[in-house]
């Protein structure tokens, strides 16, 4: 098998691991994505920048922006100056939510990262770093 086809192992832990966040507080992955997308990355705080920088689907983050705004754990924002510059912003309801986020995102890098050494995952991010690069060079 190569490495490659090893990657949906990766995600489906990933998935199970954070499934336990969806399931408390009945989310969809997609939804759950975005919250945490949000928090680590709050400079990317508009619906076409989630779509770009996260690779996913104009309308799967739109419909998850809708949902998480009337459940008011989000707030989009309108520029006074650009009326199509909507930003996001995360509202204290999602606090909890991003909590536990953060506690499932750390017990899955540890579980993955189980057994290497510092440099190992050092190395290991180096490397995952370059093949995205590569990637995202040759969908351009």
């Amino acid at each position: 098998m190569f490495f490659w086809d090893q990657h949906k192992t990766i995600t489906s832990c990933y998935e199970k691991v954070t499934g336990s966040v969806c399931e408390k507080y009945q989310l969809t992955h997609m939804e759950y994505d975005i919250l945490m997308f949000l928090h680590n990355n709050p400079q990317h705080n508009t619906a076409a920048e989630i779509v770009k920088v996260r690779k996913s689907t104009k309308s799967h983050v739109s419909s998850s922006l809708k949902n998480l705004e009337s459940r008011g754990l989000i707030e989009r924002i309108q520029s006074a100056d650009n009326k199509k510059h909507i930003e996001i912003v995360l509202l204290n309801k999602a606090d909890r939510i991003i909590e536990d986020g953060i506690k499932a995102q750390k017990e899955f890098a540890k579980i993955a990262l189980d057994g290497l050494t510092v440099e190992e995952k050092h190395i290991c991010k180096e490397v995952f770093h370059k093949i995205c690069e590569n990637a995202d060079k040759y969908m351009r």
